[in-house]
């Protein structure tokens, strides 16, 4: 995979290399979204798609990159450790440059929320990029969780990049008689069966299930297309109330609005202003 820089106004857009038969392009949007079973998944109107693409497009939020080329040469992003954080590094590394055009926002102007059951998903307004999210798991190792606060101006780096993804063991049993997940390892994911935490080294923060979910809820968000200004509230949320939630915001009249973020706006941007050095301060 190789991420390309792209002109102000392109927005972030996936290429299918190995694909040759048919429209290899694939934009990174909410209303591209085909699948959320056990990650987010985008085609395009041929069929031509890419998988576990929350990962990659958080760390692209986070590092405040809004224009760029995937290319990638097969059906599904890269997992590594199950975080973003080799994203993150990469990015940095290679560098970010700032463009001509002031970047577009959208600002969340009156709540939306979308339920199922005991679980919702809601945007409200506020004045920067915040997020308000819990969980609750029967596995004791994970059990209840919750986290808030505002993730604009490099907070996403600080607090949330390196969190990984996690399972519970009898998920990775059932998916693997199915002949699935034959890839994953506990190098990959958080493993967790009980009380116990099956995974080298074990939790990287005590929380770390929580803010990995707030982590795959900054790359499904990225998906509506520019940097969101509200709070995020999620309560047992995942992909597929996210992306709802997305698909309400833009069919409710007066709900949001898009604007160019000059002058000091964009401090309260995520990614305003992070650096290559701030990878070693941070993780």
């Amino acid at each position: 995979m190789r991420i390309e820089p792209a002109f102000a106004g392109h927005g972030i857009w996936f290429r299918r290399t190995d694909v040759t038969d048919c429209d290899n392009l694939i934009a990174a949007s909410w209303d591209n979204v085909v699948d959320t079973q056990l990650n987010t998944k985008i085609a395009n109107a041929d069929g031509a798609s890419v998988s576990t693409v929350e990962h990659l497009m958080a760390a692209l939020a986070g590092c405040g990159v809004h224009n760029v080329l995937i290319n990638i040469d097969g059906p599904e992003v890269p997992i590594f450790d199950g975080s973003a954080l080799r994203f993150v590094k990469e990015i940095l590394a290679a560098g970010v440059q700032p463009q001509a055009e002031p970047i577009t926002e959208l600002q969340i102007l009156l709540p939306v929320r979308v339920s199922r059951d005991d679980a919702f998903a809601e945007l409200v307004p506020a004045d920067s990029f915040r997020m308000d999210y819990r969980i609750e798991f029967d596995q004791s190792a994970i059990g209840e969780q919750s986290l808030e606060g505002d993730f604009s101006n490099g907070a996403f780096l600080r607090e949330l990049a390196d969190c990984r993804t996690f399972c519970r063991k009898s998920d990775i049993d059932a998916l693997r008689e199915k002949g699935l997940a034959l890839g994953g390892t506990y190098e990959n994911a958080i493993v967790v069966d009980g009380a116990q935490v099956l995974s080298p080294g074990g939790f990287r923060r005590a929380d770390e299930c929580v803010r990995h979910k707030m982590l795959d809820a900054v790359g499904d968000l990225a998906l509506a297309g520019a940097p969101i200004v509200g709070l995020y509230r999620g309560h047992k949320a995942g992909h597929a109330l996210t992306n709802q939630l997305l698909r309400k915001l833009f069919v409710t009249p007066g709900a949001f609005r898009m604007v160019h973020a000059e002058g000091n706006i964009d401090q309260r941007l995520p990614g305003f202003g992070l650096t290559r050095h701030d990878v070693a301060v941070s993780i």
